[in-house]
């Protein structure tokens, strides 16, 4: 089982397509908690959704379940509290959820989506992490 992630911040809406068409993703699993801020440019929820299956024939989910909470963001980027204890929490918070619910809403060619540039410090990057130590062959690849 394939799973991907990526960020739209920084991309052209040329390159963000090229990019999930060229990886063969089928499904782009929404895992922000706000997908509609105008800031989101081409990347708003209903725009995107529309662009994904119009550009490239990729489905689109939303699943804010899977996003920080608001106290978790707040506290880390509004309060520059550190990633350590915004990491610890947010896993902890994957934790709590019922793994086998979790793990069957992904499917092979799914991929993670999230604003930050890159996955080294975002809740993509340890969702799929957590992802991958619970679903047995998962490859976990950022775009």
């Amino acid at each position: 089982m394939k799973l991907y992630t990526i960020g739209f911040t920084k991309k052209p809406a040329r390159r963000f397509f090229e990019l999930l068409s060229g990886a063969g993703v089928k499904r782009v699993v929404d895992v922000r908690l706000n997908n509609s801020s105008q800031l989101a440019g081409f990347a708003k929820r209903d725009d995107l959704s529309y662009f994904l299956e119009a550009v490239a024939g990729i489905g689109y989910i939303h699943l804010p379940e899977l996003a920080p909470t608001p106290d978790i963001i707040n506290e880390y980027k509004k309060n520059k509290g550190s990633w350590e204890a915004y990491e610890k929490k947010y896993l902890a918070l994957i934790k709590s959820l019922d793994i086998i619910e979790l793990t069957e809403k992904f499917r092979s060619g799914d991929c993670l989506l999230c604003s930050e540039e890159t996955a080294d410090r975002c809740h993509r990057r340890l969702l799929g992490d957590y992802l991958q130590q619970k679903i047995k062959g998962l490859e976990l690849y950022h775009l």
